[in-house]
């Protein structure tokens, strides 16, 4: 099933509204990551609604693109991007966090329609994605594998292990997306472990690599729609992206990573990401 393609002006708009809905999560929850969930909805609205094969009604589709949510810890944007593909309600949206509910803190592979894997710990999602495409070349199957990690995972030794399997497996149905944020729990990457020449170390390991606003939508799609195109080597794509992305007072704050946000807070980023909906409606 090809999923309709929303026009940019739409993506954009309905990037917003994800980013309202991410707030309320937040604030009902009393708990979750405000920075990463924020600065990585356009990536997500990108993927799922221009991007990827899918079909919510059936989502064990044999022949859907997969998508891998290394970070787990931003699953309040891929919940909400996936109820508004149609996966489940919106109304479960409120539920995140909460005893019993199936929107944990970190995905869970079987609680949800479209949850691919089980993750949270961080560097594993990369692995996993790999094993999975390079099932799909084994079994001469044409879906893509799209794997979102965070640049804080790039610390990870393991992580640096399934670069250099996938580099030497030449798995170019593989397309890993680095939210490159510059910022983790206990501060900002570069000053608590530096990561640059990112793309540099990415080429060394046989990957192609591309870089981009990962808040330009219109970049995102035309990064996905490239790495398509390139044969016999994995892709990176380091997407750049601002953590807390639409909300002033959380943007490029790495306090913002772990915590939510109080009412009054809350009450604040949903004035300000409601002005910049007025601004592209108006456009």
């Amino acid at each position: 099933m090809l999923n309709k393609k929303l026009k940019i002006e739409e993506l954009e708009k309905l990037a917003i509204e994800i980013r309202e809905e991410i707030i309320k999560m937040l604030l009902e929850a009393k708990s979750g990551h405000s920075a990463g969930s924020l600065g990585a909805v356009d990536i997500l609205v990108a993927l799922y609604f221009n991007i990827l094969n899918y079909d919510p009604d059936n989502p064990n589709w044999e022949d859907r693109d997969r998508f891998i949510l290394s970070n787990g810890h931003i699953v309040p944007a891929l919940y909400a991007v996936l109820a508004y593909a149609g996966f489940f309600d919106k109304e479960e949206l409120s539920s995140l966090r909460k005893l019993n509910s199936r929107l944990q803190g970190h995905p869970h592979r079987g609680s949800l329609g479209g949850i691919e894997v089980t993750s949270g710990p961080l560097g594993c999602g990369l692995s996993q994605a790999i094993g999975m495409a390079l099932a799909a070349k084994l079994d001469n199957k044409k879906y893509q594998i799209y794997s979102l990690t965070s640049d804080g995972e790039n610390q990870e030794g393991n992580f640096w292990e399934a670069m250099m399997f996938a580099g030497k497996h030449r798995l170019d149905n593989l397309t890993m997306i680095v939210d490159r944020n510059n910022i983790q729990i206990d501060g900002f990457t570069e000053e608590v472990m530096p990561l640059e020449p990112l793309k540099e170390k990415y080429e060394a390991f046989n990957w192609q690599v591309l870089e981009i606003d990962g808040n330009n939508i219109s970049q995102v799609i035309e990064a996905c729609n490239t790495s398509r195109a390139i044969y016999e080597k994995p892709v990176a794509i380091i997407a750049h992206t601002i953590p807390g992305k639409g909300v002033s007072f959380m943007e490029f704050d790495y306090t913002w990573h772990g915590k939510p946000p109080s009412e009054k807070e809350a009450q604040k980023a949903l004035k300000e990401l409601r002005t910049l909906k007025g601004q592209i409606e108006t456009e």
